[in-house]
């Protein structure tokens, strides 16, 4: 990448940042612009500087990254979110992914890992840590009832995106997504909207970049 990635750093620990950003700025196309211990600082920085990708925590005083995530894509939605979190349960992904998070990396992931991370994401991907996506990669009895196409519809929705996203992600009309959808849903006995994104999320297969086909 010859364009340089603006980064803005979210975490309450100082020391988090200040390791953060010594990382990041040895990568000549990585930029952080700027930094901010909480959600309400960061979304006035993202208002004032040129953003294109939030590294974000979860756990922080006041407005929790999870909540924080959610405001910045509806107000910010060309600033990608990438969640950078200690925590490797199910619902705290499924929780990032729906509130419009771009990708979850775990903080004990190799350095590496975070570039590669950030690229997918700025590349249009999705991102899990490698360990997250095996766990999201196991499979299912189900799996045989869907289609190539209707997999790849799952994925897109693991990843919180509307029926318009994903058409243009695959190159296929709004209707049809909506009928992939209904499909899926009938093929797995899945009822509500809620329920399709949770069983997506928890069961959509990632590959190890986290890059989409």
């Amino acid at each position: 990448m010859s364009e340089k990635i603006h980064i803005l750093l979210v975490d309450d620990h100082p020391l988090v940042r200040d390791g953060l950003r010594a990382r990041l700025s040895a990568v000549p196309h990585f930029d952080v612009v700027a930094e901010a211990a909480g959600a309400i600082e960061a979304l006035q920085l993202a208002g004032e500087r040129h953003v294109e990708l939030v590294l974000m925590d979860i756990n922080m005083r006041g407005m929790n990254g999870i909540e924080a995530t959610a405001r910045f894509t509806q107000a910010f939605p060309e600033i990608a979110v990438l969640v950078l979190s200690m925590h490797d349960k199910f619902e705290y992904v499924t929780q990032a992914m729906q509130a419009g998070a771009r990708g979850y990396v775990l903080k004990d992931a190799p350095g590496k890992e975070i570039v590669l991370a950030i690229e997918a994401v700025m590349a249009g991907g999705i991102y899990h840590s490698a360990s997250l996506a095996r766990q999201l990669a196991r499979p299912l009895a189900h799996d045989s009832q869907l289609t190539l196409r209707e997999h790849e519809v799952l994925q897109h929705i693991a990843a919180g995106q509307s029926n318009k996203q994903i058409a243009v992600a695959l190159a296929l009309s709004v209707r049809t997504v909506e009928t992939h959808r209904l499909n899926i849903k009938r093929k797995l006995g899945i009822d509500g909207q809620a329920e399709l994104i949770k069983f997506a999320v928890e069961h959509a297969q990632f590959d190890a970049v986290g890059a989409r086909r």
